[in-house]
């Protein structure tokens, strides 16, 4: 178990696979608190233009406002993907959440869930495709280093030290404690059709 390192993780998996090729990621972070618990989300957009496709190999070269390149595979969880052309916009949208709960006294059983969930064009439209997954891990505080930031969670499967930037979150937080982790993540890939162009409007005749 391993929330918010998983929380990085995804980020730059997902991200760094493309950004070579994207212009700069329009992004946000938002975080909330309240007593006893604490969201970080992320959300990232990022855009490519379709320069070359392979239709054989469903490879697709996408390039960015930089000018590098990247040539990537389409899974066949991209629908309809002989519909897209040379030119077309590529757009991925991810976000991703972490909430963190205390559950003060412990005594839980400790434990993980994770669920799935994949979305794709229907017949007819334009290619896109979007995934979802959400993680819920029940762990139990085994050490507190308030001057650190650090807290160790012990999940389900292994422990895991967590550096908390907000020291003012460890100042209830306890041995024994437990902390209820929710993990979410969904990005979503579409293409769509270049915008046209702006109509050139003629310049005004030369005063005489």
């Amino acid at each position: 178990m391993k929330p918010r390192s998983l929380l990085l993780a995804a980020l730059i998996a997902t991200l760094s696979a493309i950004a070579a090729a994207q212009e700069p990621p329009k992004s946000a972070t938002l975080v909330e608190k309240e007593k006893g618990a604490a969201t970080i989300a992320e959300a990232v957009e990022l855009q490519g233009i379709v320069t070359a496709i392979d239709k054989n190999k469903r490879e697709l070269t996408i390039k960015g406002g930089s000018g590098n390149e990247l040539t990537f595979a389409a899974g066949p969880q991209i629908k309809n993907f002989k519909q897209i052309k040379v030119g077309d916009l590529v757009t991925l949208n991810y976000i991703a959440a972490l909430g963190l709960e205390l559950k003060k006294g412990g005594g839980r059983l400790r434990e993980r869930v994770e669920s799935e969930q994949t979305v794709a064009a229907k017949p007819g439209e334009k290619p896109a495709a979007g995934k979802s997954r959400t993680v819920k891990v029940l762990a139990d505080v085994t050490a507190v280093d308030a001057a650190a930031g650090t807290i160790t969670l012990r999940g389900p499967q292994r422990s895991v030290d967590l550096v908390i930037k907000d020291k003012e979150l460890l100042k209830d937080i306890r041995v024994g404690d437990q902390i209820a982790a929710t993990y979410e993540e969904a990005m979503l890939v579409s293409v769509t059709p270049p915008a046209p162009p702006a109509p050139v409007t003629p310049a005004a005749p030369a005063a005489e």
